[in-house]
């Protein structure tokens, strides 16, 4: 008889990043990795791995480092960020990139059509069911929450729709 030892697979995770793109790519890989070993649907796994992408690639623009508190992460003071995600029991998974915080509140802009930036935000709101900014003493925390499961877990479902009804063989004489 074989005795068959039940091992709980973690549910969150932390990593201490440098302050720059250079782990950005690494977090993204740990991510999609964690969430494909806890069956998340892939469209949820690739809207969370772009979620942490944008908070990450924010906080090297726009924040400072963590100061001397994030030493407890091995890394050096003021030299990191943290990415942390956590998938509840609830079916909701939490992606969260905290900084030092930077000059301005993290919100969402309204670039121009030919702007090089400014659209992270607006794609982390369009993704998540809800997003956020937390403010504690020397760090700023963004985050967002996406749903795993549910019929909220497919993202055609997390826009309000309408149903217009159109024949497509009517003519279109009435728009111009």
């Amino acid at each position: 008889m074989a005795l068959v030892v039940a091992q709980e697979v973690p549910t969150s995770s932390t990593m201490a990043l440098p302050h720059g793109p250079t782990g950005v790519a690494e977090a993204r890989r740990k991510l999609r990795k964690e969430l494909c070993s806890h069956g998340v649907p892939d469209t949820v796994i690739d809207d969370a791995v772009l979620i942490l992408s944008e908070l990450l690639s924010n906080s090297c623009r726009h924040a400072r480092a963590l100061g001397a508190d994030f030493e407890d992460d091995g890394m050096s003071p003021g030299s990191g960020i943290r990415a942390s995600w956590r998938l509840g029991e609830d079916g909701l998974l939490t992606v969260e990139v905290t900084d030092g915080g930077g000059p301005t509140r993290p919100m969402p802009a309204s670039p121009s059509l030919t702007a090089r930036g400014g659209r992270g935000l607006g794609i982390v709101r369009s993704l998540s069911m809800a997003w956020g900014v937390r403010d504690a003493p020397g760090e700023v925390t963004v985050w967002a929450m996406l749903a795993v499961r549910g019929r909220h877990a497919r993202r055609d479902d997390l826009a309000p729709r309408i149903d217009v009804p159109i024949d497509f063989a009517d003519p279109f004489e009435d728009l111009g």
